[in-house]
């Protein structure tokens, strides 16, 4: 059973309900600058305090610890991860073009730095598989190694010292440029890399980790490509060199790889069910070793092998420097992708579990763990999608979590380092390989993402198809500017509608879907949904123009008839002086009675609802569209303007042409309004249907 409310009330104009429910006063104008400063600037005890847990967030969640709750879960997640962290990090550090061991580095310092400073509690960080691509991109450009080069010649120990400066100084920067972002509050950027483009870009980067592992997988010595089309490039150098596959690389990769995947399969689907994940890869780091040293793989089959893992902790140095001017352009996408990436799960997570993340604070934080990192030899690192989702199903509670993961790092690191020097690198392929699962199963959801947005879908296959063909940066790059183009061009296009009434309400609606709303009478209510700006005017122009039959024969007519009505105004104001009465119209609201008894229109109603925004373009088009209906023979009147949108047409001149008492507070009010100077009733208090 419906029921309906009345609602006793005056009709508000903008002018009249800012009169009775505006500010009494006004505001007090702003201090001086140099209060305002002082202000900023004066020390207390509580300040320091409340800025310290700000920008330190250990010290705000740590006191609050609650030690019997929560230690039992971040010390099982956090020993988990740490055990995932070693044959990743190791993984990871062969897309970085660089030695294994420093894959362990960047897996523990960057650790540490984000429990002090991030504010994800879920969120594990270290080495991740795409921005471990993009990296290794800008070292083989810059260092390419020979592909004939002897591994344990002194060129090839200089030549890895120079790729990990190079690493290190892409870390550096990047860092540096998250905590200049920090310090500018610009961390609402990350919102430019959508969750289309964010999927589509990391599904697509997973076909180049895949292609470029192709050749550790099979044995095969081959230069590494960079720059577009460099996963063909890739794939063409690998189906010339399948002649000289090595047989037990190949061998030792099938093995992993049947191991691998039905092991990551179980711990997905029983997830819920496994108190930890099996760790599969570090059991088979460790089979692979142990069998690879007591076969001697080595120097029977000419396998490859990580080699020698120095133990202890590295010696702080400083990048390369001279490097930056070259690795600038390369950084700046690989500081947004990590970021967004970051923020990305840091959000999921924190909505999971109820909190809140500060964006610009996870700049900070990622930004040191880069700045400080870059000297203990690290490359870049940042949030990691697989060991974040083990984290989260393990049982971890708060960021202490990658204390006890920093511990299980730092074990191999002083001890069982140097044990793994026999392992194949064909077995860190496979584990580089086998940990993009979660990546290619986003194909999954492009059926929904085409049944929910088709434009979404576009931007996901622009994104796919621009990283995969051209290259990951200048993929990305498209992704983003085709991304925003769409936007552009939503915008430009925005629907331009005529509303109607459902009876006995006050609601307005498109005559298009809600065929049973009806026009009132004289009146022709149109909604514009979007802004007006110096992008869309002139589709803005034509759909007004459409709408209202606003053609230039139509404002020629008018105005001769405007013309030859003042005419007739003054001819009868003569006879009238001269007592004789003149039987033509004899006033205006007699000419509005005959031509709304013809059915024709006589006010335009525009309500500005939708319309975000308003530029000096578009500000100025509204005025001419509103004198152009004037000189149509159209009262123009306004309704449910916002408050930015009427303050640039009013200070672009739009009261010169309209009176403030045409300005309404809601489309009603207005049409009411209308209504009664159409009865020649007075104003009086009007029951509004709600």
């Amino acid at each position: 059973m419906s029921a309906s409310v009345v609602v006793y009330r005056s009709l508000f104009t903008e002018d009249r309900f800012r009169q009775s429910f505006g500010a009494e006063e006004q505001r007090p104008p702003p201090p001086p600058l140099r209060e305002r400063v002082a202000r900023r600037v004066r020390c207390s005890r509580a300040a320091c305090q409340r800025l310290l847990q700000e920008r330190v967030p250990i010290c705000g969640w740590l006191p609050r610890y609650r030690l019997k709750k929560w230690i039992l879960g971040d010390m099982v997640a956090g020993m988990t991860v740490g055990i995932l962290h070693i044959p990743q990090g190791m993984a990871f550090a062969l897309l970085t073009s660089v030695a294994p061991i420093y894959g362990l580095y960047t897996s523990f310092f960057p650790v540490i730095l984000y429990m002090i400073f991030g504010t994800g509690r879920h969120v594990s960080t270290g080495t991740f598989a795409v921005v471990s691509l993009m990296t290794g991109s800008v070292v083989e450009q810059l260092v390419p190694r020979p592909v004939d080069l002897n591994s344990t010649s002194p060129e090839a120990a200089e030549i890895e010292a120079r790729r990990i400066g190079v690493a290190s100084a892409v870390a550096l920067l990047s860092g540096l440029m998250m905590v200049c972002m920090f310090m500018l509050q610009l961390g609402f950027l990350s919102t430019y890399l959508s969750e289309p483009i964010v999927k589509a870009f990391t599904s697509a980067a997973a076909f180049h980790v895949t292609v470029s592992q192709l050749q550790s997988m099979l044995g095969l010595r081959l230069p590494r490509h960079t720059g577009p089309f460099s996963l063909f490039k890739t794939l063409a150098s690998v189906f010339e060199g399948l002649p000289m596959t090595n047989l037990a690389e190949l061998l030792i990769s099938l093995v992993c790889l049947s191991l691998l995947v039905p092991v990551k399969e179980i711990n997905t689907r029983f997830r819920h069910r496994l108190r930890t994940p099996i760790p599969a890869e570090i059991l088979t780091v460790i089979i692979a070793t142990g069998v690879a040293y007591a076969a001697s793989l080595d120097s029977r089959y000419g396998i490859q092998i990580v080699g020698h893992i120095p133990a202890g902790f590295p010696r702080p140095q400083v990048p390369a420097l001279d490097s930056l001017p070259d690795v600038a352009g390369d950084t700046v996408a690989i500081t947004f992708v990590g970021y967004a990436v970051s923020v990305s799960l840091a959000m999921i997570y924190a909505d999971k579990h109820g909190y809140s993340i500060r964006p610009n604070q996870e700049l900070l934080a990622h930004g040191i763990s880069n700045t400080v990192s870059s000297f203990f030899t690290c490359f870049p690192s940042s949030a990691t999608l697989a060991t974040t989702n083990i984290l989260e199903s393990a049982g971890g509670y708060t960021q202490l979590s990658g204390l006890f993961t920093s511990v299980v790092v730092l074990i191999v690191l002083l001890l069982i380092g140097p044990l793994f020097y026999f392992l194949p690198k064909a077995v860190l392929a496979c584990i580089n390989v086998t940990s993009l699962r979660q990546m290619f199963l986003q194909f999954q959801d492009l059926p929904d993402l085409w049944r929910v947005s088709k434009i979404d879908f576009v931007v996901w296959l622009v994104t796919w198809l621009s990283v995969v063909i051209l290259n990951v940066d200048l993929g990305l790059a498209i992704g983003v500017v085709f991304s925003m183009m769409t936007v552009i061009c939503r915008t430009q296009r925005a629907a331009c509608s005529v509303l109607g009434r459902a009876s006995n309400t006050e609601i307005y609606r498109p005559m298009e879907n809600h065929s049973k709303c009806y026009e009132v009478p004289g009146v022709k209510i149109v909604c514009y949904n979007g802004p007006i700006y110096y992008g869309n005017r002139s589709f803005f122009r034509e759909a007004m123009g459409r709408l209202l039959g606003l053609t230039p024969e139509r404002i020629r007519r008018r105005e001769k008839a405007r013309k030859a009505q003042e005419k007739r105004e003054k001819n009868t104001i003569a006879t009238v002086e001269q007592g004789v009465a003149n039987t033509s119209f004899s006033s205006e609201n007699e000419l509005f009675k005959s031509e709304a008894a013809e059915g024709e229109v006589q006010a335009v109603l525009i309500d500005c609802s939708r319309v975000i925004f308003v530029d000096v373009a578009g500000a100025r088009l509204f005025i001419q569209m509103c004198l152009e209906c004037q000189k149509s023979g159209f009262r123009i009147y306004l309704a449910t303007c916002n408050e930015s949108v009427l303050k640039i047409l009013t200070s672009s001149g739009l009261m010169s042409y309209m009176s403030p008492q045409h300005i309404f507070v809601t489309v009603h009010d207005a049409v009411l309004h209308i209504q009664q100077q159409k009865e020649k009733s007075p104003e009086k208090t009007t029951t509004v249907w709600v």
